[in-house]
């Protein structure tokens, strides 16, 4: 132990030399240290005083909340989005119409056959019948592309038509 206190008595001046400059480079750097916190902590302030003196947390709370609403909006348009696409299944979507001339003693082509189908296929078909002294009108229904009634060559043509649309 003797030992090394004649150790530390020969070289006290080292030492305390070399303590003094650690100590001198310990307080640079808690200067740095102060200033470096003290730009940080201006920012902080500015970023929390945020916008017409609004701190950041009642903003984001404002914005969240905001969101919030938006999902709301957003479901309640999606709800509406389903039932308008569940009622636009059922309207008429495809249709084709063919004019053709149905007795040869008649002049233009004045008769005519309308197919209107749904998504699914299903509607009427309407025709026309001209003839010189009389017109005729005729519905036929259609379920899944097929009438439960004959239909003439023109019906057949203008509902393959608009089944193929």
């Amino acid at each position: 132990m003797q030992q090394v206190l004649d150790l530390f008595q020969e070289y006290n001046i080292y030492i305390t030399a070399v303590m003094a400059i650690i100590i001198l480079l310990l307080f640079i750097m808690v200067i740095v240290l102060f200033n470096s916190v003290s730009k940080v902590e201006k920012r902080y302030r500015k970023l929390m005083r945020g916008i017409n003196n609004k701190n950041l947390e009642e903003l984001i709370n404002t914005y969240l909340d905001k969101v919030d609403s938006s999902l709301l909006i957003a479901e309640e348009a999606r709800e509406i989005s389903g039932a308008m696409k569940a009622q636009l299944g059922k309207c008429i979507q495809k249709f084709a119409v063919i004019r053709y001339k149905a007795f040869e003693d008649v002049g233009s082509d004045l008769s005519f056959s309308i197919a209107l189908l749904d998504d699914k296929n299903d509607g009427i078909i309407l025709t026309g019948i001209y003839a010189r002294y009389e017109s005729t009108t005729y519905a036929k229904p259609i379920d899944k592309g097929i009438s439960r009634y004959d239909l003439s060559e023109e019906e057949e043509k203008v509902l393959k038509e608009a089944i193929n649309k």
